[in-house]
């Protein structure tokens, strides 16, 4: 499977709601994202991204379509050469291997392009799915967060993951 990550651009409104609004990728995301995923609720996330130079966001291309996304956050203060590690990908994707290699992508460009020492990424326990692609992009676990989230008034664990440079 071709894809390619590039930059946001608004051109990719549409197919980022299309692709994005799926009960199945919410399941495990923060309550930030909504369902239904609307075309409203794609160009609110194009504008923000857009307009956070600090941090590296990249949509996921295949087919000319957007169909997933990925990004890292950077950290504040102490935390400043840390970044948090985010992604969804449309389920018509999912199992080609397609996640992993995005996540490796987007490493190497924070390492070369950055002084970023450490990415992270919080999994909840249960998104074996997730978990399995992390560390087949090389993270390795560093502990659980006992009852860290919430999600539809339910607690779960959250794993942690970290690759560094």
């Amino acid at each position: 499977m071709e894809y390619s990550l590039q930059q946001w651009d608004k051109s990719w409104i549409p197919s980022l709601a299309r692709n994005a609004n799926d009960e199945r990728i919410a399941r495990y995301l923060g309550d930030a994202f909504p369902i239904p995923y609307t075309e409203e609720a794609a160009k609110r996330y194009v504008d923000a991204v857009l307009n956070s130079p600090n941090d590296i966001h990249r949509a996921i291309v295949a087919d000319n379509e957007a169909i997933g996304c990925i990004s890292l956050i950077r950290g504040q203060s102490i935390e400043r050469y840390s970044a948090e590690l985010g992604y969804w990908l449309t389920p018509r994707f999912w199992g080609k291997g397609i996640m992993a290699q995005a996540i490796e992508k987007i490493c190497s460009i924070a390492y070369s392009q950055t002084e970023l020492v450490r990415i992270q990424a919080k999994v909840i326990s249960c998104n074996a799915a997730s978990i399995r692609t992390l560390e087949k992009s090389g993270f390795t676990r560093e502990g659980v967060l006992q009852r860290a989230a919430c999600k539809g008034g339910v607690f779960y664990d959250l794993v942690l993951y970290a690759k560094l440079k």
